[in-house]
């Protein structure tokens, strides 16, 4: 595995938990509780689908925690592009504990290997000169795992929370002015990044004159946000350049050809469908493997 593709192995543990306390409390898997408890059996996942794995050590850890006899081979780790019938890895092992397992396993495998079908598709049809960042737009819970995801789509991170560092985003600026607001960042917080959105040219000129890191071109058709591009970089080429707002894979080409540094996407996270994964198991008749 790649440990630039994996999301914090805490974050994992703590999330395949969760989802098997919601799976199990408060009597556990009565189904599986009827089957012989010596019964073993093969598990093969395989790909329905085209897309890109991602979430393979959350499938994995939740074998783990099900049941530690489980053993586990896999054969696509995260950042592999599948087809079809690719075959993705191996869980040996009792039957109950790999049916108990199953359906949480397969949950945030697929969730996140959509998210990782996704960001690679929004990836594929930018301009390589300009990088592709998620946004925050993520589910509740699970915001590293997908941020993790988006790495194994070949897309990068946007900031990690509201402690990162500070975006003056329009809803901020209306009890305070850009300049202002500017200056309050730089005082209070000296060692943080300060982005501001702008959706008006003025206010990209002001940002970049009040000393800002980074300006959001926020919601601008590509000709403005071009015009403004070229203010920005005029004023300061050091100023990082974001454009954001509604970016679809129809839109992202030709906003990625005007000259920014990077486009935000908040679609590669919050509307990611599942990449069909399955797992195909045969029972065996040996005793526990």
């Amino acid at each position: 595995m790649n440990p630039l593709l994996e999301p914090p192995i805490g974050e994992v543990r703590a999330v395949v938990a969760r989802a098997l306390a919601e799976d199990l409390n408060p009597l556990g898997d009565v189904t599986s509780m009827l089957l012989d408890p010596e019964r073993t059996a093969t598990g093969r996942f395989v790909a329905r689908g085209h897309g890109r794995i991602a979430g393979s050590t959350c499938a994995i850890e939740t074998f783990r925690q099900v049941d530690e006899r489980l053993r586990i081979a896999w054969s696509a780790p995260d950042g592999t592009t599948v087809e079809p019938g690719t075959f993705v890895g191996t869980v040996i092992g009792p039957l109950a504990s790999m049916l108990t397992a199953e359906r949480t396993a397969l949950n945030l495998l697929g969730h996140l290997s959509g998210v990782a079908t996704q960001a690679a598709r929004y990836r594929e049809v930018a301009d390589a000169a300009t990088a592709v960042w998620d946004t925050r737009k993520t589910t509740p819970g699970l915001r590293s795992l997908e941020k993790a995801a988006v790495r194994a789509g070949g897309c990068v991170n946007h900031r990690g929370n509201l402690s990162e560092w500070v975006m003056l985003k329009d809803n901020h600026l209306t009890g305070i002015g850009i300049t202002a607001a500017v200056g309050r960042a730089r005082a209070t917080w000296p060692g943080k990044t300060v982005q501001v959105e702008c959706d008006r040219a003025d206010q990209a000129v002001e940002a970049v004159a009040a000393g800002a890191d980074a300006v959001l071109l926020d919601n601008l058709d590509v000709d403005e946000a071009a015009r403004c591009v070229q203010m920005v970089r005029d004023a300061d080429p050091r100023c990082l350049i974001e454009i954001s707002g509604g970016i679809t894979l129809e839109t992202i080409a030709p906003y990625s050809r005007i000259g920014a540094d990077c486009i935000s996407v908040g679609a590669i996270t919050n509307s990611a469908p599942v990449l069909d994964i399955g797992l195909d198991i045969t029972p065996t008749v040996e005793g526990l493997v």
